[in-house]
């Protein structure tokens, strides 16, 4: 029985996003400098202005300067918001000492809050991501590699949305893409409409855009006035375009502007590298992990496997094997995926996951690494 489902992606250049990209570089600062520094960064960016605000800890660094480069990279330099005139204001502090102590247990890190995180993996892409998220990702990645390119009739702000039609839990065609994508005006949206198309027909597997497929480009007109400048931005009001994209559930936890000791950064990205290692290694099409901690405590609270009828052995087999194979305490997450490494400002944009591992340890949680591993210990269960 077919049905539809939909998930949106945001660009680089997006007021939400150009937020996270300024608390993801303040992040990396602090990382170059001190491997053990502590950073719970929030940004707040609108029209002519900046605002940098929350706790740091373990690195001095020059926080405006560090967001102006950010913005220059995502390309704003006009009026409105430009990156070399726009005004920041910064209100960082130290790290809680009360915070600190919880975290700080001797060779061990406690859990740097309470939370719920979760980690999900399919056999829908390649990457084991959810299709509707993933393709929305690089469409609008390539749009942006257009512009970064050269194409300066594209802006830096955009979304996309895409509704495939499955067939159960199996992506067979596109039903509609919308793209909203800040233009020059030189720039028609008869032209416009026509990039979409053909950037999409590169991005969709072959034979998914019919002549049924619905296409709306900028479906409420011109839209020249962009970012910052036309709409506030937050960090960390993404969170479902930065995870699943509705596919699977949510924590409810930011990632961007965290270091590793925060755990609904860490443990979701500790939980989306176990749930990908599961399906890799084919003990089910599809895996959701959740993950629970109490502050200040290593260990979790919790932890629950769910595959959906797809498992080819029992859960609790997968669940056994999870345990034996990682261990799930910040101190060993952090170690294990290598996170205290300056690696953050490039998930600020096109998703957490779904995307290829770097030889530098980005996006560590993507490898498969872990796949033989435990179906050894599946099988030992």
């Amino acid at each position: 029985m077919s049905r539809l489902f939909s998930s949106e992606s945001v660009s680089e250049g997006h007021p939400d996003k150009v937020a996270d990209r300024i608390s993801d570089e303040i992040v990396d600062a602090l990382l170059r400098k001190n491997k053990d520094a502590r950073a719970a960064i929030e940004t707040l960016v609108t029209t002519d202005y900046c605002l940098i605000a929350g706790e740091a800890s373990g690195a001095n660094v020059d926080f405006a300067a560090v967001a102006r480069n950010a913005i220059k990279s995502i390309g704003y330099a006009s009026p409105g918001f430009d990156a070399e005139t726009v005004k920041i204001d910064v209100r960082v502090h130290e790290q809680s000492p009360e915070i600190a102590a919880a975290v700080a247990k001797g060779s061990e890190l406690g859990a740097g809050d309470q939370g719920l995180v979760f980690g999900f993996a399919c056999k829908e892409t390649e990457a084991l991501a959810p299709a509707a998220l993933h393709y929305s990702h690089r469409l609008l990645e390539r749009l942006g590699s257009l512009r970064h390119s050269g194409r300066s009739d594209l802006g830096p702000d955009a979304k996309a949305q895409l509704t495939l039609e499955y067939d159960g839990h199996t992506p067979r065609r596109a039903h509609t893409i919308v793209v909203s994508s800040q233009h020059s005006r030189s720039l028609s949206q008869e032209d416009l409409k026509a990039l979409v198309l053909d950037e999409a027909r590169h991005v969709l597997p072959g034979g998914w855009i019919d002549q049924a497929t619905r296409v709306l480009v900028n479906p409420s007109g011109a839209f020249t006035i962009g970012g910052p400048a036309a709409d506030t931005g937050l960090t960390g009001r993404k969170i479902i375009v930065d995870t699943y994209g509705g596919a699977a559930p949510h924590g409810g936890g930011a990632f961007s502007g965290k270091d590793a000791t925060k755990v609904d950064r860490s443990a979701a990205y500790a939980a989306r590298w176990l749930a990908k290692n599961i399906v890799a290694a084919d003990l089910a099409e599809r895996c959701v992990i959740q993950v629970a901690y109490a502050i200040g405590i290593a260990e979790p609270v919790s932890i629950a496997i769910d595959c959906a009828g797809t498992a080819r052995v029992s859960e609790h087999k997968i669940e056994r094997a999870a345990r034996e194979c990682v261990s799930l305490t910040p101190r060993s997450i952090r170690d294990r995926l290598r996170l205290d490494r300056p690696i953050y400002a490039r998930t600020a944009a096109y998703g957490h996951f779904g995307r290829e591992p770097d030889s530098d340890d980005g996006f560590s949680w993507e490898r498969t690494d872990l796949a033989a591993e435990l179906t050894r210990a599946v099988k030992g269960a």
